[in-house]
């Protein structure tokens, strides 16, 4: 049986149906921007490896950081033990973030950090002495991740877990943003949008412990980029209800946007923020979850007097080292110009799928690029091309789009956006 043989008969991969696999390739090796198959096949990872390997595929100062790392202590338990990789890394953490946001949980994963954030903000309604705040509330066509109480916050018609509905809680959700990045601030369209908020955490105040943002830029949930005055309107009204406020900036944290978190684009802090992704530069998973010292000594000065969570790889000395690699890259500051370089050439380069059938929209915002069609595009579509335009690309919904490494060269930038553009003509 070959490798293919076998991935297909038995290896699920991620939203795939396994009674009818669609084409997958095996990667051999990877650098830099550069995916290598199994047949020496070379394709631009143009997915960044789901938005995560943002300086590129192994580069030598994670990679070095890693190996330094297994020799001295590749993992011990967080509970009632530390390290200085932890350390290390909190105390660079908080100085990057926002003012405020200083206490700190590390986590698995993206969806794993979001459930850390939606317990924190239970487990304070309760040290607050209000018991019945257990349910959340969130905008239309957000995505949060795949665990239980993460795919409750999803958007609960176009998001990808529309069939657990009856099955997960059921919790509130108001209109997206109708103002996009970029438009102008229109004081009616932006009323009826948070008249919609309003309404929503007004009615059902008693119930609710947080409402959950992923801030400027929904990412799976639609590649929608809206404006961020709304955050700074969403955190007044959430102050009025005595609602905790939670960005969630897995997709956007670590100069994604153009900005360092798209939390900077506004005026405003969460009360509790998740990151994960690009956190370790994508050589592995690991996650965060930060929140305010107020939010910290509610849950500590009640009962239990204990948050209630503890993952056994929480705090990974070796993911916590390669972190603070793939920090020290981004301290240099060079990611400023390359997402800027890539923000003007996606631009230019993805301007004329504009006058393609089928388009409905082109959007640039830092180093994501998104062309949305007015249908579905199916991504096994894509990775039937992958090998003959060199570009692997992962469409899904409607969006054809593109989230590059930032070290992606103008040359390979132009490989990736002349793969969407025929794309978009094909699909």
């Amino acid at each position: 049986m070959t490798l293919h043989d076998f991935d297909r008969t038995h290896l699920w991969h991620p939203y795939s149906n396994i009674t009818r696999p669609g084409p997958t390739h095996i990667v051999a090796s990877a650098e830099g921007v550069w995916l290598t198959l199994d047949d020496g096949t070379r394709m631009i990872d143009a997915m960044s490896s789901w938005w995560s390997v943002i300086h590129g595929h192994r580069h030598p100062a994670l990679i070095q950081a890693a190996h330094d790392q297994l020799d001295r202590l590749p993992h011990v338990m967080f509970g009632g033990l530390t390290h200085a990789p932890a350390i290390d890394l909190g105390k660079r953490l908080i100085t990057m973030l926002p003012t405020g946001l200083d206490r700190i949980f590390y986590a698995d994963s993206g969806s794993v950090a979001v459930e850390v954030a939606l317990k924190m903000a239970v487990q304070y309604q309760n040290a607050m002495g209000l018991p019945d705040r257990t349910q959340f509330a969130t905008i239309r066509s957000g995505y949060h991740g795949d665990t239980w109480k993460a795919m409750s916050v999803c958007d609960p018609d176009t998001g990808m877990h529309h069939l657990f509905r009856g099955a997960v809680s059921v919790q509130h959700f108001a209109d997206r943003p109708p103002v996009r990045f970029g438009d102008v601030w229109s004081d009616y369209a932006a009323l009826n949008g948070l008249v919609a908020l309003r309404e929503v955490l007004a009615d059902n105040q008693a119930q609710i412990a947080a409402l959950i943002l992923e801030p400027v830029v929904q990412g799976a949930g639609g590649m929608y980029f809206y404006h961020p005055e709304y955050l700074n309107q969403a955190r007044a009204l959430c102050d009025d209800h005595g609602i905790l406020l939670i960005f969630d900036e897995i997709a956007t944290g670590f100069g994604r946007t153009g900005h360092m978190f798209a939390t900077e684009f506004c005026t405003v802090t969460p009360d509790i923020i998740c990151l994960g992704k690009a956190l370790t530069g994508g050589t592995m998973s690991f996650a965060a979850t930060i929140a305010t010292q107020a939010v910290a000594d509610a849950i500590g000065h009640a009962t239990p007097g204990a948050f209630m969570h503890g993952p056994t790889f929480m705090a990974n000395p070796l993911a916590c080292a390669v972190a603070g690699a793939s920090l020290d890259l981004l301290a240099t500051g060079a990611w400023k110009a390359q997402v800027a370089a890539i923000q003007a050439q996606l631009t230019d380069d993805l301007g004329p799928a504009r006058a393609l059938p089928g388009v409905a929209n082109v959007r640039v915002l830092g180093a994501i690029g998104v062309i949305e069609m007015d249908h579905n595009v199916s991504a096994d579509t894509a990775h039937g091309y992958a090998r003959d335009s060199g570009v692997y690309l992962r469409p899904f919904g409607r969006n054809i789009y593109t989230m590059p490494p930032f070290v992606t060269s103008a040359a390979e930038l132009s490989q990736i956006t002349a793969a969407m553009l025929r794309l978009a003509r094909v699909v």
